[in-house]
C-alpha cells in the first residue's frame, strides 16, 4: 500500500464512523452525505480489505481489524491535529475555562476537595463542571465533551490515556460504641450488618441484587475466597452516606482508606482495620486523544497528579 496515494480524509472518515457505529449519524457529524459516507465506507472496505463494519443485530459492529486500526488511526488524527492548530499559551492565573470531570463520590471528597482548594490559590477564574458517571458514556470522554474521567476502572478503551493518581487500601468504619470495635476479629465483622458502596462506572447505573455476590466488587471477592459472605443491609452509591449510616446505626461500612478518614477526626466514628486482606485500588483519571496536547488539559492533568502524589505520601 502506498501511502502517497491514500486519501487522508478516510482516515477521518473511518474515525468517526468507529466511534459513531453509524453510517448516518458518521454522515451528520462530518456535514456530508449519507451517500457520500456510504461511497466512503466502500472505498475503506477496499482499501484495508477487509469489511470493517458489519450489521448485526447490535448495529454496525466492527471487526476485528476495525478494533485494532482505532486507536492507531485516533492516534495519527490527534497528533496531525495538534500540529496544525496555532500553539496558544495556557495562563491558569488569567483563564477563565471550565473544565468538566466525571467523577466518583469517592474521588469527589478526597482528590477534587484537595484540587479545589489549590485552583482557588493558583486559578482563581477557572471553574470545574463536576458530573456524576452515571450522566457521562465513554463516548462523551472519547469525543473531548467531557475533559476526564476521575474513578476506579475495569477496563478502558484502548482510544483513551490514562494515569494513576493514586493506589488506596481499605478501611473499615464504625461507630465510636460499637461493641467489637476493640476486638474487630474477622467472626465479628461477619456478625455486623454492613453498608455496601457503589464503584460506579459509566452510564446508567441499575440495581444491584444481593444474591449475585459475585459483582459486588473487591470486598466481596475476597470473603468468598474465605468462603464467607457478610450481611449487607444497605447499598448506596455515596460514601458521605455510608459514613453517616455507620455512625447512626451501628452498621459497618468497608470503604477505601482515604474515604474513611474524612471522618477520623469525628468522636463519634471509629476507624479500624479490616480482619482480612483486600488489594488495594487504583484510582486513575482518564482522558481523550483529542485533548491529550491541549495547553490547558496538560496544565490540569499535571496538577491533578501533583495533589495525587501529595495525598499518598
Amino acid at each position: 500500500m502506498n501511502i502517497a496515494k491514500i486519501d487522508l480524509n478516510l482516515l477521518v472518515y473511518l474515525d468517526v464512523l468507529l466511534r459513531e457505529g453509524s453510517v448516518t449519524k458518521a454522515a451528520n457529524q462530518l456535514s456530508i452525505t449519507q451517500p457520500a459516507m456510504s461511497n466512503g465506507l466502500k472505498r475503506l472496505r477496499d482499501l484495508f480489505k477487509d469489511p470493517l463494519l458489519v450489521r448485526t443485530s447490535d448495529g454496525m459492529t466492527p471487526t476485528k481489524r476495525a478494533i485494532e486500526l482505532q486507536p492507531v488511526i485516533r492516534d495519527v488524527l490527534s497528533k496531525l491535529e495538534s500540529s496544525i492548530q496555532p500553539e496558544i499559551e495556557f495562563d491558569p492565573a488569567t483563564s477563565t475555562r471550565t473544565f468538566r470531570i466525571m467523577t466518583s463520590d469517592y474521588a469527589e471528597s478526597t482528590l477534587l476537595l484537595e484540587l479545589i482548594g489549590r485552583l482557588a490559590e493558583f486559578a482563581p477564574s477557572i471553574t470545574l463542571d463536576l458530573i456524576t458517571p452515571s450522566d457521562v458514556t465513554f463516548h462523551d470522554v472519547e469525543q473531548g465533551k467531557v475533559d476526564m474521567a476521575i474513578n476506579r476502572f475495569d477496563e478502558l478503551p484502548l482510544s483513551f490515556h490514562q494515569k494513576v493518581i493514586w493506589y488506596d487500601t481499605f478501611s473499615c468504619v464504625v461507630a465510636a460504641s460499637h461493641p467489637d470495635k476493640d476486638n474487630f476479629t474477622l467472626d465479628a465483622y461477619l456478625r455486623g450488618q454492613h453498608i455496601w458502596v457503589s464503584k460506579t462506572g459509566f452510564g446508567v447505573g441499575v440495581g444491584i441484587d444481593p444474591n449475585e455476590v459475585q459483582k459486588l466488587g473487591w470486598v466481596d471477592a475476597e470473603l468468598i475466597k474465605l468462603g464467607k459472605q457478610r450481611n449487607i443491609r444497605v447499598f448506596t452509591r455515596h460514601y458521605h452516606a455510608a459514613l453517616q449510616l455507620a455512625k447512626s446505626q451501628n452498621h459497618i461500612a468497608t470503604l477505601p482508606s482515604k474515604a474513611a478518614k474524612i471522618f477520623k477526626d469525628d468522636p463519634a466514628i471509629a476507624v479500624v482495620e479490616p480482619p482480612f486482606d483486600i488489594p488495594p485500588i487504583a484510582l486513575k483519571m482518564a482522558w481523550s486523544a483529542l485533548l491529550h496536547h491541549d495547553a490547558g488539559h496538560v496544565w490540569l492533568r499535571r496538577l491533578i497528579t501533583e495533589v495525587g502524589v501529595e495525598m499518598q505520601s
